[in-house]
């Protein structure tokens, strides 16, 4: 009986289907807010979050932001230090490393379902994503560009049809957006190749080459790994 419930529940949505409209609470958008600014930098690591200010910024009571501020705890993007307050994580070369032995992971279980239940899908919506960072890279621009990766990996999880993949790849994604406004300076990745490297990810959800899919995958990941690396070394 459990699993029939859970199978009805949690069957892919067809595209077109219409489904319930989702309100967010007054707190969910402003931790989408908070997170965010985290991610682009306008809360760069290590800052302290002062409660008066944001919730005037925002233009919320406190009641609303203090849940926002809870969930990005509970996230790992922000920290408590008693008596002192909420403060931005800090990233270290150990925590770059850790988020992408994450993301493999998340990203290696969302590619497997995709393969076996969701290709059609997912080849037509990361096409999509993927025509988007070719656009970006023709402009030369490299702020557009991250958010069209960032877009891709985001379609790539939920194409998926996990909610909780959904769930553990949007922090680890922020973390990463993080490491790449840290560095901006010093980061310089090889445009063509990072969108060859997603082309190849879609090519081998066409094909429906599991193996190919998550071997490609493993080297864009240890390649984007390594040109983190190299660009905090410096």
């Amino acid at each position: 009986m459990v699993s029939a419930v859970l199978g009805t529940e949690e069957q892919y949505q067809q595209p077109g289907e219409l489904e319930p409209v989702q309100r967010k609470s007054t707190a969910a958008i402003v931790a989408d807010q908070l997170r965010a600014a985290i991610m682009y930098g306008s809360l760069p690591p290590g800052s302290q979050l002062g409660e008066a200010e944001l919730a005037a910024r925002l233009g919320v009571s406190r009641g609303p932001l203090r849940e926002a501020m809870q969930r990005l705890v509970a996230e790992g993007l922000l920290r408590s230090e008693p008596h002192r307050g909420l403060f931005v994580m800090d990233l270290h070369t150990e925590d770059v490393a850790d988020i992408y032995v994450a993301r493999l992971a998340v990203e290696r279980a969302a590619c497997e379902q995709i393969v076996r239940h969701h290709r059609v899908e997912a080849v037509a919506e990361l096409t999509a994503a993927q025509s988007r960072m070719v656009a970006a890279a023709g402009k030369g621009d490299a702020i557009e560009l991250a958010d069209a990766d960032q877009e891709f990996h985001e379609t790539l999880v939920r194409v998926s049809g996990s909610a909780r993949l959904q769930r553990m790849a949007q922090t680890l994604l922020v973390e990463k957006r993080m490491c790449l406004t840290a560095l901006q300076d010093k980061y310089h990745a090889d445009v063509q190749a990072l969108v060859d490297e997603h082309k190849g990810l879609v090519d081998a959800i066409e094909s429906g080459d599991e193996a190919l899919l998550l071997s490609r995958l493993e080297a864009h990941m240890n390649d984007a790994l390594e040109r983190l690396n190299g660009s905090m070394a410096e």
